[in-house]
């Protein structure tokens, strides 16, 4: 029998009063350990399908299932407690300290352990004196990293986030990428990604799947999107970074 996928979408589709289809009748597997980008213009349902995962936004129609179980067969509390979630903003307790705010997955399911959250700023490459500090001292990108810290608290192999980097610096923004991307070799994670940014897409997936209008127009390896694969929407989303390079190449000509 094969394996499950770590992640599948049947039949998706998330449909709102008034007639707005957000995901429309989405299907697509994803294998475990693989990196994967969700890109798309704003609106394209991205964002939309992402949540369908750890049910914050509940489908239509459809399914959704992790490693071969609906993730609607168990309480959203404690499906979320085995799926990473990072997001824009992060959403930390400016209350709490960062060892507290990494401590809360720890704490809701009963194990709490102050070696383990100094082994995870240890892993998101932070030191450990931050721990005692408020969210509000961090930069935003040590923020983000706190965030991807809690994400993994549990021990979670399925990470999703929602355009992690978006709030960052140019130089922030890469440097935490690769970070996340090393992680998610090291670890073995299965990730899904919702990005906007296709040059951010290519250079930290394995797969990049591109939506438009609530569907998966496009499903390739960034090396194939790169040769002109796709279709006619992808590439119009790859032509952004590639005018790019060419205007920065005749600054300097």
């Amino acid at each position: 029998m094969p394996t499950p996928s770590a992640l599948r979408f049947d039949d998706v589709t998330v449909a709102y009063p008034g007639g707005t289809t957000a995901v429309d009748r989405v299907s697509l597997d994803i294998v475990r350990s693989s990196f994967v980008a969700l890109v798309g213009r704003s609106g394209s349902g991205k964002s939309t399908l992402l949540k369908t995962v750890n049910r914050l936004v509940t489908p239509s129609a459809g399914r959704v299932l992790a490693d071969g179980t609906p993730v609607d067969a168990e309480p959203a509390h404690l499906l979320r407690r085995r799926i990473g979630y990072v997001f824009q903003g992060v959403g930390l307790f400016p209350h709490l300290t960062v060892a507290e705010n990494i401590a809360i997955p720890l704490r809701l399911a009963g194990q709490i352990d102050p070696a383990r959250v100094d082994d995870l700023l240890d892993l998101v490459e932070l030191p450990r004196e931050v721990g005692t500090r408020r969210p509000d001292a961090l930069s935003g990108g040590q923020r983000q990293r706190v965030g991807v810290a809690r994400a993994l608290a549990a021990e979670a192999r399925l990470l999703l986030m929602d355009e992690p980097f978006g709030a960052l610096d140019p130089m922030t923004r890469d440097t935490l990428g690769q970070a996340v991307r090393a992680l998610h070799a090291r670890l073995g994670l299965t990730t899904l990604m919702v990005t906007h940014d296709m040059a951010e897409a290519l250079l930290l997936s394995d797969r990049v799947l591109v939506m438009a209008n609530g569907r998966i127009v496009a499903d390739a390896t960034p090396a194939a999107l790169i040769a002109g694969e796709g279709g006619q929407q992808a590439q119009e989303l790859v032509d952004v970074p590639r005018r790019q390079i060419r205007a920065l190449e005749g600054l300097g000509a």
